[in-house]
């Protein structure tokens, strides 16, 4: 996969924002063509105590929802680099993240403003 260097350099940006406590969400958006599978959206739960990530696959007509670790979400996630995601979003509450695919598949990684005031609230249900 060419794309999985720089995809891992992305998704440790995700893995640093969740051990200090600032991600909010992650979303694979913006499909090549008309496709079956449109966005994958990434949320953090808690699960017997432990953090996990909730991958919600939306497609046209259906939602299938996993759960991974941390580290085994990134394998699952990277393989829909390039196929058929163009871009990645990382929101945090101190910024917004984007990994995105030129149409030359020229990787380009983008900061701004932060969307979202507030963590996940897993977060909190992790710190009682």
């Amino acid at each position: 996969m060419p794309f999985k260097d720089s995809f891992s350099e992305f998704y440790s940006e995700v893995k640093t924002s969740i051990k200090e406590e600032t991600f909010a969400k992650l979303t694979l958006a913006k499909t090549i063509g008309n496709t079956e599978l449109m966005n994958i959206y990434v949320r953090l739960i808690v699960i017997e105590n432990n953090l996990q990530l909730e991958l919600k696959f939306k497609f046209q007509k259906e939602e299938i929802v996993e759960i991974h670790t941390i580290d085994s979400a990134f394998n699952r996630l990277a393989a829909f680099i390039n196929n058929p995601f163009l871009s990645a979003i990382l929101f945090t509450t101190e910024r917004d993240l984007t990994y995105k695919l030129n149409k030359k598949r020229a990787v380009s990684v983008n900061e701004q403003a932060p969307s979202f005031t507030h963590a996940s609230t897993a977060f909190l249900e992790i710190n009682k």
